[in-house]
């Protein structure tokens, strides 16, 4: 299978900002050991902000724009130094790609993002994609931005005509409330459709150095599912559990591919 693997920055840094660094190494042998059975894997990582945060010793993650930018920039040079590194004790070769919206939007330049990924798999490369927080805003309304991680690796797995999308979160999954505050919440193992009664179940934003919630996820499932790519969403406390996400067992919440949706 292709598939694309999300991590977010609650799961690759502690509240300080600074490196996770025993779920990130867990991490990066799973994914080693998953590409090395046969399956071709792409990872949309945050974590260049809140990592960049560490780095600085600021007190907590910016509100003001530049500096956010700055700290994306130092950030994700740490970040991949040490994907770099990880990635290379098991014998893989990682390939950055940064994107904005108008990467997305613009139709010759979305094509170049297709071939690149595509060459990068055909090679045997890992990418590692995140967006271009160092030169692009995540301010509502601004049309260069992609916004999320949860939409960018979306958009990627549709890019990458994936067949898998996997989004690890400091959840375990969809739950019929929220398990923060009701002991009754259980979690909903399958979702067939996305139905407005799904979309009700949505919550908030998520932890303080990341900016995805339950609704951008419910987004992305919107559009891989229409494309026939499934999603899970699960806990990334746990990278050992896509070794049965990739079989498909029962892991988290799975959002099925629409039957009627197909890759171009």
């Amino acid at each position: 299978m292709r598939i694309v693997v999300k991590v977010g920055t609650s799961t690759l840094a502690h509240a300080t900002g600074r490196l996770n660094i025993r779920h990130v190494e867990d991490l990066v042998k799973v994914l080693s050991d998953i590409k090395n059975a046969g399956h071709e894997v792409i990872l949309v990582s945050s974590g260049a902000i809140g990592m960049g945060v560490g780095k600085l010793n600021l007190p907590g993650r910016p509100s003001d724009m530049p500096t956010k930018q700055a700290a994306a920039a130092v950030g994700q040079c740490e970040l991949m130094y040490t994907y770099d590194r990880l990635f290379t004790k098991y014998s893989h070769t990682v390939a950055q790609i940064l994107l904005n919206g108008g990467d997305i939007q613009d139709p010759h330049r979305c094509t170049n993002v297709q071939t690149t990924l595509r060459r990068l798999l055909e090679l045997g490369a890992l990418p590692i994609i995140n967006e271009n927080d160092a030169v692009g805003t995540d301010e509502i309304g601004v049309t260069t931005t992609i916004g999320e991680n949860d939409t960018l690796s979306a958009i990627v797995a549709q890019l990458a005509q994936a067949d898998l999308l996997v989004l690890l979160s400091d959840i375990d999954g969809l739950y019929t409330a929220d398990p923060h505050r009701d002991p009754s919440a259980a979690l909903i193992p399958v979702v067939e459709a996305i139905t407005p009664e799904i979309e009700a179940l949505a919550g908030g934003a998520g932890s303080g150095l990341g900016t995805g919630g339950m609704a951008t996820k419910l987004k992305a499932a919107r559009l891989v599912t229409e494309i026939g790519c499934d999603m899970v969403i699960t806990n990334g406390d746990h990278p050992e559990s896509l070794y049965d996400i990739a079989e498909g067992k029962a892991v988290g919440t799975r959002f099925l591919a629409n039957p009627k949706g197909g890759k171009q």
